[in-house]
Order: C-alpha cells, then sequence, then structure tokens
C-alpha cells in the first residue's frame, strides 16, 4: 500500500514481527539468555533504525510512535517477568552470595538491552517522548526493572549485604566488588535520587549495625580493659569508614559513623572513664599518653563527649595539687618551723603545672574544656593556704630567692624559664593585689642593698607581670626601677660637689626616691655622728637649689655603710646598716654604755636598738662585749667594743633582723576598699539602678587582683549610702540607686 509518496507505508505488525521483532530483540534476549557478545553489525543496525523511523515518520493514521513507544515497554516488562524474575527466585534459597551474583548479573543484562533498546528508537526520546512529556525510554525501562524485579527481590538482597557485611566485621573476605554492583543497582532505582538506596538498603543497615554492634558493646565492657577497649573501638571506627568508601555511598558514613559511636562509646562512656583499674584516673596517674590520646580523640567523636572527660582532669589535678599542700601541712604538723620561705612547697606546685600543662598541650590538642580543668583545679589550689604565710608570700619569696644575689644558683636560661613557671603559677591567684604588695617589698630591699643578681631580670619579671595584669599593677614596680636609674645619673653629680666641698673624707651616697613608687618605712630621728650630719646637709643643699619644690624625708633604716674598725694591730671592714653604723660610731673612743643611756644617746627606741645590738652583741661576729653575756638583749645590759675580737677575714658583713614585715595587712585592705567603691560607683554611674545581686556580680567580674566575699561588698556598699553616693530605692529595700 502507497499514500502516494516515494516510500511504501510500514504496517504496525509488518514492521514489528518483520523487521524489528526478529532482527533486534529476539536476537538481543537470545544473546543475553547464551551470554553471547550483543553488538550489531553495522548494517543489521541501520536497517532496524530506519524501520523504526520511518515507521514513527509516517503520516497519520500510519504514525505508529505511540504503539512502538508502548511495546518497547511491553517488551522489557515481558522479558523480566518471564525470564529473569524466575532466574531470581530459583537463586533465593542458595545463599546471599548466589543470588546477588545473579541479580547482578540480570542487572547487567538489562542495562544491555536497555542501551540497544534505545539505540534501535532514539527517534521516540527525540521527538514523541519530547512533545508528550513521557519518560524517556532509558527511564522507563529502568522503571519496568523496578517494578518488576527489584521491588520483587529487595528485601532478600539487603539481607544477603547485610549478611556479607557482618561476615567482612567478623574477619571474613567478602566480594567487595558484588556488594558495590549491588549498591549501585539500589542508587539507580532512585530514579535521580538516594530515596531507594537511603529506604531499602541503608536503614535496615544501620539498625542492623546498631544491633551488632550493641552485642560486641556488651561483650568488651565485660572483658576488656578500657585502653583495650577503646583500641577495638578506634579499630572499628575505622573499618566502618573504608566499608563506606569501599563499596556503600558516602552519604552513609555520617549516618553509619553515629550508630557506631552510640552504641560502643556514648552509651557506656561513664563506664570506661570510671573504670576500676584502668579508668581514666588510673591512665592519668601512669601517664598512658597514647591511651589518653586515644580516648579524648574517641569521645571527641560525642556530643559534649569530653565534658565528662575534663570533669575526671580536673578532679584528678586537683586531687595531686592538694597532695602538695597536705604534704607541707605534714611538715608543719611534725613541728618544722613556719617561714616565708618554702621553695620546696613552690617548685612542687611549678613542677605540677609544667607537667599537667604539657599534657594538656600534647594529650588533649589544648583543648578549650582542658584548658578550663587546668584553670579550675589550679585555682583552687594555689588558693589554698596552708600556715601562717600565703601562698602569695610564698610565691613572691621564691621569686626573692631566684632574683637575689646568693640565692638560687642558676644561668640565665634557667632563671628565664624559672620566671615564666612561677608566672603561670601567679595567674591563678586571686590575691594578686597580696602578692603585689610583698613582691615591692622584696624589690625594694633587693634594690636599696644591691642584692639584686641582675637588673635584666628585675625588668623581665616585671615586663611578664605587666603582661598578665596590666601597666596598673607594674606601674611602681616600674617607678621603683626608674627611680634608681636617674639616682645613679644624679650620684655622678653629686659625687663631684662633694670632691669640691671637701670637708669630708666620707666616701656617701644617696639614693633619692619617690615615695608613691616604694613602701612606707619607719624613719627614726636618730642622733647622727658629726660627719654624717656634715654629709646630709651638703646633700640637702645640692638637692634643694636642684628641685626647689621636693621635699626631703631621711630613712637612715634602709641605709648601708663601711666602717673601718681596728681591733689590735688588725683592721676590718665592717659591712652595716647606717643604723649599726651609728651604733658603732658612739663606741669610736672605747667607751661603755648601758642600754638605756645608749638609747637616749642615739635617740632610738626598744624596738629599733635591740635588733641592731643583737646582730652586733649576739651575732657570729661579736665586734662589741654584752655584759651580762647571754642571747637576749636587755634594758638593763651594757656593751664595750671587743677589744679581743678578731676574724680571718677582712671584709665582715654583719646582718640584722629586719624590724619591718613583708606586707602592711592594713594598707592591703585600706586599698581593697577603695578599689571595692571605685568599682561601685562605676557600675552605678552608667546603670543608675541596680539590684543588691547584680551589682554584687558586677563588682566581683571588674575586680581583677583580688576577689573579696560578697559581704565586705555589702559593708562598702553601706558606707557609700551613708557618704550619699547611692540610696535604697524606697520601693524595693534591695535595690540602689545612684546619686548624682
Amino acid at each position: 500500500m502507497s499514500t502516494g509518496g516515494s516510500h511504501p507505508v510500514i504496517q504496525l505488525e509488518d514492521g514489528w514481527n518483520n523487521v524489528i521483532r526478529p532482527g533486534a530483540i529476539d536476537v538481543l534476549e537470545r544473546a543475553l539468555d547464551d551470554g553471547f557478545d550483543t553488538s550489531f553489525e553495522p548494517r543489521e543496525y541501520i536497517r532496524i533504525y530506519t524501520t523504526c523511523y520511518d515507521m514513527c515518520t509516517q503520516r497519520s493514521p500510519y504514525n505508529w510512535s505511540r504503539d512502538l513507544y508502548n511495546r518497547h515497554g511491553e517488551t522489557i516488562q515481558t522479558y523480566l517477568i518471564n525470564t529473569v524474575l524466575p532466574a531470581l527466585q530459583d537463586r533465593t534459597g542458595q545463599g546471599g552470595t548466589i543470588l546477588l551474583n545473579e541479580l547482578k548479573h540480570r542487572w547487567s543484562n538489562h542495562q544491555i538491552m536497555n542501551k540497544w533498546l534505545k539505540k534501535f528508537f532514539t527517534y521516540l526520546d527525540r521527538y514523541y517522548v519530547k512533545h508528550h512529556s513521557l519518560p524517556t525510554l532509558e527511564m522507563a525501562g529502568l522503571q519496568h526493572f523496578k517494578t518488576e524485579i527489584y521491588q520483587n527481590c529487595r528485601e532478600n538482597t539487603t539481607g544477603a549485604i547485610i549478611s556479607l557485611i557482618d561476615a567482612e566485621r567478623e574477619g571474613e573476605i567478602i566480594d567487595k566488588t558484588l556488594v558495590k554492583s549491588i549498591v549501585e543497582l539500589y542508587e539507580s532505582m532512585g530514579m535521580g535520587s538516594l530515596d531507594a538506596y537511603t529506604f531499602d538498603l541503608e536503614t535496615p543497615l544501620l539498625e542492623a549495625t546498631r544491633s551488632y554492634y550493641g552485642r560486641k558493646r556488651e561483650d568488651w565492657i565485660a572483658r576488656d580493659s578500657t585502653p583495650d577497649y577503646l583500641i577495638k573501638a578506634e579499630k572499628a571506627l575505622g573499618e566502618e569508614k573504608t566499608r563506606v568508601m569501599e563499596y556503600l555511598n558516602q552519604s552513609t558514613e555520617p549516618k553509619l559513623r553515629k550508630v557506631v559511636e552510640d552504641e560502643i562509646l556514648q552509651t557506656v562512656q561513664m563506664n570506661l572513664l570510671e573504670k576500676e583499674g584502668s579508668g581514666c584516673i588510673v591512665l592519668l596517674a601512669n601517664d598512658k599518653t597514647d591511651d589518653l590520646q586515644r580516648m579524648f580523640h574517641l569521645f571527641s567523636r560525642l556530643e559534649n563527649g569530653l565534658q565528662p572527660m575534663a570533669n575526671i582532669v580536673e578532679r584528678f589535678i586537683t586531687t595531686q595539687g592538694n597532695a602538695c599542700i597536705e604534704k607541707r601541712q605534714a611538715k608543719l604538723d611534725s613541728g618544722e618551723k613556719d617561714k616565708n620561705d618554702d621553695p620546696e612547697f613552690v617548685k612542687s606546685l611549678i613542677d605540677l603545672h609544667d607537667k599537667y600543662l604539657g599534657v594538656i598541650r600534647e594529650t588533649f590538642s589544648s583543648h578549650h574544656l582542658f584548658q578550663k580543668a587546668l584553670k579550675n583545679s589550679f585555682e583552687e589550689i594555689v588558693n589554698n593556704d596552708v600556715g601562717q604565710y600565703s601562698n602569695a608570700e610564698l610565691m613572691s619569696t621564691f621569686c626573692d630567692r631566684i632574683l637575689k644575689s646568693g640565692g638560687e644558683k642558676l644561668s640565665e636560661a634557667e632563671v628565664e624559664q624559672s620566671l615564666d613557671r612561677i608566672v603561670q603559677l601567679f595567674s591563678f591567684l586571686t590575691d594578686k593585689d597580696l602578692f603585689a604588695e610583698i613582691y615591692r617589698n622584696q624589690l625594694a630591699k633587693r634594690l636599696l642593698n644591691q642584692r639584686s643578681a641582675s637588673d635584666d631580670a628585675e625588668k623581665a619579671l616585671i615586663a611578664k607581670l605587666k603582661v598578665q595584669c596590666g601597666t596598673q599593677f607594674t606601674s611602681k614596680m616600674e617607678g621603683m626601677l626608674n627611680d634608681l636609674a636617674v639616682g645613679s645619673e644624679q650620684k655622678n653629680e653629686f659625687d663631684q660637689r662633694l670632691e669640691q666641698h671637701g670637708d669630708t673624707k666620707l666616701s656617701f651616697g644617696v639614693q633619692v626616691l619617690t615615695i608613691g613608687n616604694w613602701p612606707s618605712y619607719k624613719a627614726p630621728e636618730v642622733a647622727l655622728p658629726a660627719q654624717m650630719s656634715t654629709c646630709m646637709e651638703v646633700f640637702k643643699e645640692w638637692h634643694d637649689a636642684k628641685h626647689q619644690k621636693r621635699r626631703l624625708t631621711w630613712v637612715h633604716s634602709l641605709g648601708n655603710a663601711t666602717v673601718r674598725a681596728t681591733y689590735g694591730k688588725k683592721f676590718y671592714d665592717l659591712q652595716v646598716t647606717t643604723l649599726q653604723a651609728v651604733v658603732l660610731a658612739a663606741f669610736d673612743n672605747g667607751q661603755t654604755f648601758g642600754f638605756t643611756e645608749l638609747k637616749d644617746k642615739l635617740n632610738l627606741d626598744d624596738i629599733t636598738l635591740k635588733p641592731i645590738m643583737h646582730s652586733l652583741s649576739c651575732g657570729k661576729q661579736k665586734v662589741i662585749n654584752k655584759s651580762p653575756p647571754g642571747n637576749k638583749i636587755n634594758s638593763t645590759d651594757s656593751f664595750s667594743p671587743n677589744a679581743k675580737f678578731t676574724c680571718n677575714m677582712r671584709k665582715i658583713r654583719i646582718p640584722v633582723a629586719s624590724v619591718e614585715s613583708s606586707h602592711n595587712k592594713n594598707r592591703v585592705e585600706e586599698d581593697r576598699s577603695v578599689a571595692i567603691e571605685a568599682a561601685i560607683v562605676r557600675i552605678m554611674k552608667a546603670r543608675k539602678t541596680l539590684s543588691h545581686q547584680q551589682l554584687v556580680a558586677e563588682v566581683l567580674s571588674q575586680l581583677a587582683f583580688f576577689k573579696p566575699q560578697p559581704r565586705v561588698i555589702k559593708k562598702r556598699i553601706e558606707a557609700l549610702i551613708d557618704r550619699e553616693y547611692l540610696e535604697r530605692s524606697s520601693e524595693n529595700n534591695q535595690q540602689y540607686n545612684y546619686l548624682a
């Protein structure tokens, strides 16, 4: 039959039964069933393609596009139902691997069939499918496979895959390529999404994984120590990650990891951390770095997983620090004298901090929770005072040992390291202002007595404290160093003036101090020898001319002198304080004085004179005789030069006990009261109105150098109310208003 054109019309049944079915479909099915090559000769392929093309381009009613599209689907569907499905059903009871291999084979065949049919019916995809918004031939073929094959065997194949994975977890070798091929089938069945993979394989796999590791967990926790358990957990997590990389979809990795972490870590975390004989505390006590690192990395996987571990670390470090404190307490309880110098105790705290700072850095990667644990534990340790002297004073005295000449024998590098470590310990101290007061007194003694081993080391420590606490904290200390630097220049000027004066043969030097920078000292009005008085007058005249607006106050208790003393035919240079020198000068003519007589002559009180006389008559170098003999100075004693004194050394230092305390507690309390009141006024000026609790909380947050008790803050609030800086609210007794 002809339509009047050049090509005869191809009838549907003729084209299908005579060309397409025998030339393409039958050949393709036989090749797939028998395992032969499925390629077509180019001439044969063109003949079939042209027939399909012609049948789709004939004019209506002979355009067979819709019929061919339907027969394409029916062909695939029939083959799947009659050939593929029975083959798979025959393999269902023969073991997972056999079923999966058959499915892999049939899926591969289906992809070949789908590819060739798409090639033969290409014209349908280009026009008919496009114009009628139908599924493409490839997509239609996948849909038929999903409906007829996948949905009928997915439960069995999912079970088979899970069985293989469990077998691999138990150490068996499986065909990973096979599993990967079936996983790709699941992915393809999503038709562009992962829904089929997620619901049909991933979800059952996650449930099976939870069950598997739940059983493993119970077995491991019963038999293994914490380190051994964690080694197995680490290995399991690594294997699951590798498993996903090798044959599962990458989207499964975080879900699978979460399930495993929940089962083998989260569920038994506290059991592992606190396990007797092998828990976190035991690992810390035995410095098991590798095991602790593994524990840290595994628990860091869990949400809030590191907090319980950090809490244990904090408790452990605190316990170690308390052991150092208890050791000091035991020494005092055994009768050892309590002193403000206990380098062994301070070193034990420094070493403890140094050790666990290293643990936090290296083992726990400087994680903020563990840094906080270290900080909390050392704040408790460092502020736990034992005995008469506070830890602030012990730490300051430790610095004094390092910095003064004749103290610790350390190299420059060791001094630098020691200062770094003590400042780290200092950072945890609550009473930083108390440390500053004590340190300033000790610094003053070192500087004024020329006992400082190194100016650079002094500056270095002050710089480190400045970094910790700011300029306000170290301004007076820096002022002290500056006074000495300026003083050396003035001393050179005055020495030239003294040479010009010529009235004295004394070598005389004066250190001028700025009163606000230095601690306050007693300034006894001692009766000086004429030579000293002359020197002082010369200096005062020179100083007043140079600095007309400054007033000099002489503090003889801080001075020092070298006295040339002659005993028989030998002379000695006695290195003494200024007050000791004044006392020795009184005996210059060999006179004898009673204690009261000497006190009146020199205009000194008992508290000042007794330590001086004790140093000269009861110490190692008895340059003065005391009558009656003894180690205690009484007001009835009499004193005279020791004519029999002799010593192998020419230069002799005669130390005297200091009557000055290491710090003035009242002054510290006064400074704190001022700081608290200043903070209260500053806060209330900005906020105008605040409740009592809010005000106390803000004051505590602003005070950097000490932490007062709330009752002390309340007392300062009351004082400010009395002085009309604040008032209580008329409506609420617990609320304050600022009075401008």
